[in-house]
Protein backbone atom coordinates (compact mmCIF):
# COMPACT_ATOMS: atom_id res chain seq x y z
CA UNK A 1 0.00 0.00 0.00
CA UNK A 2 1.32 3.42 -0.96
CA UNK A 3 -0.39 6.63 0.16
CA UNK A 4 0.09 9.88 -1.73
CA UNK A 5 -1.43 13.33 -1.08
CA UNK A 6 -3.54 14.34 -4.07
CA UNK A 7 -3.88 18.07 -4.75
CA UNK A 8 -5.10 19.98 -1.68
CA UNK A 9 -8.07 17.80 -0.73
CA UNK A 10 -7.35 14.20 -1.55
CA UNK A 11 -5.43 11.08 -0.66
CA UNK A 12 -4.52 8.51 -3.31
CA UNK A 13 -4.02 4.92 -2.16
CA UNK A 14 -2.04 2.69 -4.54
CA UNK A 15 -2.66 -1.05 -4.16
CA UNK A 16 -1.46 -4.25 -5.82
CA UNK A 17 -4.63 -5.34 -7.58
CA UNK A 18 -8.38 -4.89 -7.97
CA UNK A 19 -9.20 -7.34 -5.16
CA UNK A 20 -7.31 -5.15 -2.69
CA UNK A 21 -9.06 -2.05 -4.02
CA UNK A 22 -12.54 -3.52 -3.64
CA UNK A 23 -11.76 -4.87 -0.17
CA UNK A 24 -10.45 -1.55 1.10
CA UNK A 25 -13.23 0.39 -0.64
CA UNK A 26 -15.86 -1.75 1.10
CA UNK A 27 -14.22 -1.23 4.51
CA UNK A 28 -13.93 2.55 4.14
CA UNK A 29 -17.38 2.88 2.58
CA UNK A 30 -18.96 1.25 5.62
CA UNK A 31 -16.77 3.12 8.13
CA UNK A 32 -15.30 6.27 6.52
CA UNK A 33 -12.67 8.26 8.43
CA UNK A 34 -13.82 11.71 9.59
CA UNK A 35 -13.68 14.25 6.78
CA UNK A 36 -13.77 11.76 3.91
CA UNK A 37 -16.57 12.87 1.60
CA UNK A 38 -16.13 10.50 -1.35
CA UNK A 39 -14.36 7.31 -2.37
CA UNK A 40 -13.35 6.76 -6.00
CA UNK A 41 -12.03 3.26 -6.77
CA UNK A 42 -10.12 2.32 -9.91
CA UNK A 43 -8.28 -0.79 -11.10
CA UNK A 44 -5.35 -0.40 -8.68
CA UNK A 45 -6.03 2.82 -6.78
CA UNK A 46 -8.54 4.28 -4.37
CA UNK A 47 -8.95 8.06 -4.19
CA UNK A 48 -10.27 9.58 -0.98
CA UNK A 49 -11.77 13.04 -1.42
CA UNK A 50 -11.48 15.07 1.76
CA UNK A 51 -13.24 18.02 3.32
CA UNK A 52 -10.25 20.22 4.27
CA UNK A 53 -12.25 21.82 7.09
CA UNK A 54 -12.86 18.48 8.82
CA UNK A 55 -10.18 16.05 7.67
CA UNK A 56 -6.78 15.62 9.29
CA UNK A 57 -4.56 14.02 6.63
CA UNK A 58 -2.36 12.19 9.14
CA UNK A 59 -5.40 10.72 10.90
CA UNK A 60 -6.97 9.68 7.59
CA UNK A 61 -3.73 7.95 6.56
CA UNK A 62 -3.64 6.13 9.89
CA UNK A 63 -7.25 5.02 9.48
CA UNK A 64 -6.57 3.73 5.96
CA UNK A 65 -3.53 1.74 7.06
CA UNK A 66 -5.50 0.28 9.98
CA UNK A 67 -8.59 -0.64 7.97
CA UNK A 68 -9.44 -4.33 7.59
CA UNK A 69 -10.29 -5.04 3.93
CA UNK A 70 -13.70 -6.67 3.48
CA UNK A 71 -13.14 -9.22 0.77
CA UNK A 72 -16.49 -10.81 1.58
CA UNK A 73 -18.34 -7.56 0.86
CA UNK A 74 -19.68 -8.87 -2.47
CA UNK A 75 -23.35 -9.71 -2.06
CA UNK A 76 -24.19 -6.86 0.32
CA UNK A 77 -24.87 -4.02 -2.07
CA UNK A 78 -27.97 -2.85 -3.90
CA UNK A 79 -29.13 -5.18 -6.69
CA UNK A 80 -30.05 -3.94 -10.18
CA UNK A 81 -31.63 -6.19 -12.82
CA UNK A 82 -30.74 -5.32 -16.42
CA UNK A 83 -32.77 -6.99 -19.20
CA UNK A 84 -30.56 -7.80 -22.19
CA UNK A 85 -31.38 -8.90 -25.71
CA UNK A 86 -28.42 -11.08 -26.66
CA UNK A 87 -28.05 -10.14 -30.31
CA UNK A 88 -24.60 -8.55 -30.24
CA UNK A 89 -22.45 -8.49 -33.36
CA UNK A 90 -19.58 -10.24 -31.57
CA UNK A 91 -21.53 -12.94 -29.73
CA UNK A 92 -20.53 -15.70 -32.17
CA UNK A 93 -16.87 -14.62 -32.11
CA UNK A 94 -16.84 -14.58 -28.30
CA UNK A 95 -18.38 -18.05 -28.23
CA UNK A 96 -15.76 -19.36 -30.63
CA UNK A 97 -12.93 -17.85 -28.60
CA UNK A 98 -14.23 -19.40 -25.39
CA UNK A 99 -15.04 -22.76 -26.95
CA UNK A 100 -18.73 -22.37 -26.14
CA UNK A 101 -21.94 -22.01 -28.08
CA UNK A 102 -23.62 -18.59 -28.15
CA UNK A 103 -26.36 -19.98 -25.89
CA UNK A 104 -23.72 -21.11 -23.40
CA UNK A 105 -22.16 -17.63 -23.38
CA UNK A 106 -25.58 -16.16 -22.63
CA UNK A 107 -26.15 -18.70 -19.86
CA UNK A 108 -22.77 -17.91 -18.30
CA UNK A 109 -23.34 -14.16 -18.53
CA UNK A 110 -26.81 -14.30 -16.98
CA UNK A 111 -25.73 -16.92 -14.46
CA UNK A 112 -23.02 -14.75 -12.95
CA UNK A 113 -23.79 -12.12 -10.34
CA UNK A 114 -21.80 -9.06 -11.28
CA UNK A 115 -20.56 -6.23 -9.07
CA UNK A 116 -19.52 -2.73 -10.12
CA UNK A 117 -15.84 -2.60 -9.23
CA UNK A 118 -15.28 0.96 -10.41
CA UNK A 119 -16.53 3.51 -12.92
CA UNK A 120 -14.80 5.22 -15.78
CA UNK A 121 -14.54 5.94 -19.49
CA UNK A 122 -17.93 7.72 -19.61
CA UNK A 123 -20.49 8.98 -17.06
CA UNK A 124 -22.53 6.00 -15.95
CA UNK A 125 -20.15 3.31 -17.22
CA UNK A 126 -19.32 0.62 -14.67
CA UNK A 127 -16.59 -2.01 -14.89
CA UNK A 128 -18.35 -5.16 -13.71
CA UNK A 129 -16.65 -8.22 -12.25
CA UNK A 130 -18.40 -11.57 -11.92
CA UNK A 131 -17.69 -13.85 -8.99
CA UNK A 132 -18.21 -16.98 -11.09
CA UNK A 133 -17.15 -15.46 -14.42
CA UNK A 134 -13.71 -16.94 -15.11
CA UNK A 135 -13.35 -16.04 -18.77
CA UNK A 136 -10.83 -13.66 -20.32
CA UNK A 137 -12.29 -12.12 -23.48
CA UNK A 138 -9.84 -10.17 -25.66
CA UNK A 139 -10.79 -6.73 -26.89
CA UNK A 140 -11.45 -6.35 -30.58
CA UNK A 141 -8.34 -6.01 -32.71
CA UNK A 142 -9.82 -2.79 -34.11
CA UNK A 143 -12.14 -0.54 -32.13
CA UNK A 144 -15.45 0.57 -33.56
CA UNK A 145 -15.83 4.28 -34.24
CA UNK A 146 -19.35 4.14 -32.77
CA UNK A 147 -20.85 1.71 -30.29
CA UNK A 148 -24.58 2.34 -29.69
CA UNK A 149 -25.98 3.37 -26.34
CA UNK A 150 -27.07 0.35 -24.32
CA UNK A 151 -24.62 -2.08 -25.94
CA UNK A 152 -23.52 -4.83 -23.54
CA UNK A 153 -19.93 -5.90 -23.92
CA UNK A 154 -17.06 -7.98 -22.60
CA UNK A 155 -13.35 -7.19 -22.35
CA UNK A 156 -10.77 -9.06 -20.31
CA UNK A 157 -12.54 -10.27 -17.19
CA UNK A 158 -15.02 -7.39 -17.23
CA UNK A 159 -18.53 -6.85 -18.52
CA UNK A 160 -20.04 -3.42 -19.09
CA UNK A 161 -22.87 -1.45 -20.67
CA UNK A 162 -22.22 1.58 -22.84
CA UNK A 163 -24.27 4.45 -21.33
CA UNK A 164 -24.16 6.47 -24.54
CA UNK A 165 -22.97 6.14 -28.12
CA UNK A 166 -19.18 6.32 -28.27
CA UNK A 167 -16.12 4.66 -29.81
CA UNK A 168 -15.19 1.35 -28.19
CA UNK A 169 -13.27 -1.87 -28.54
CA UNK A 170 -15.24 -4.22 -26.30
CA UNK A 171 -16.81 -7.37 -27.72
CA UNK A 172 -20.55 -6.71 -28.05
CA UNK A 173 -22.87 -9.54 -27.03
CA UNK A 174 -26.23 -7.76 -26.68
CA UNK A 175 -28.10 -4.58 -25.86
CA UNK A 176 -30.37 -3.17 -23.19
CA UNK A 177 -32.85 -0.29 -23.03
CA UNK A 178 -32.03 0.39 -19.38
CA UNK A 179 -30.98 4.02 -18.83
CA UNK A 180 -27.64 4.04 -17.02
CA UNK A 181 -27.10 7.79 -16.66
CA UNK A 182 -29.87 10.30 -15.99
CA UNK A 183 -29.06 13.71 -14.49
CA UNK A 184 -32.67 13.97 -13.28
CA UNK A 185 -32.10 10.88 -11.10
CA UNK A 186 -30.45 10.94 -7.67
CA UNK A 187 -27.82 9.67 -8.00
CA UNK A 188 -27.55 10.03 -11.79
CA UNK A 189 -25.54 6.81 -12.24
CA UNK A 190 -27.48 3.56 -11.97
CA UNK A 191 -24.25 1.55 -11.70
CA UNK A 192 -22.06 2.75 -8.85
CA UNK A 193 -19.17 0.96 -7.12
CA UNK A 194 -20.53 -1.82 -4.95
CA UNK A 195 -23.87 -2.15 -6.79
CA UNK A 196 -24.66 -5.72 -7.83
CA UNK A 197 -25.97 -6.43 -11.31
CA UNK A 198 -28.00 -9.34 -12.63
CA UNK A 199 -28.32 -9.59 -16.41
CA UNK A 200 -31.66 -11.08 -17.42
CA UNK A 201 -32.25 -12.41 -20.94
CA UNK A 202 -35.02 -10.48 -22.66
CA UNK A 203 -36.93 -11.43 -25.78
CA UNK A 204 -35.89 -9.60 -28.97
Amino acid sequence: MRLLPCADAGLLVELDDLAEVTGLHAALRDDPPPGVVDLVPAARTLLLRLDPARADLAQVEQAVRGASPRHNARGRGEVVDIPVTYDGADLADVAGHLGLTPAEVVAAHTGAEWTVAFGGFAPGFGYLTGEVWHFDVPRRAESRTTVPSGAVGLAGGFSGVYPRASPGGWQLIGHTRTVLWDIARDPPALLRPGVRVRFVEATP
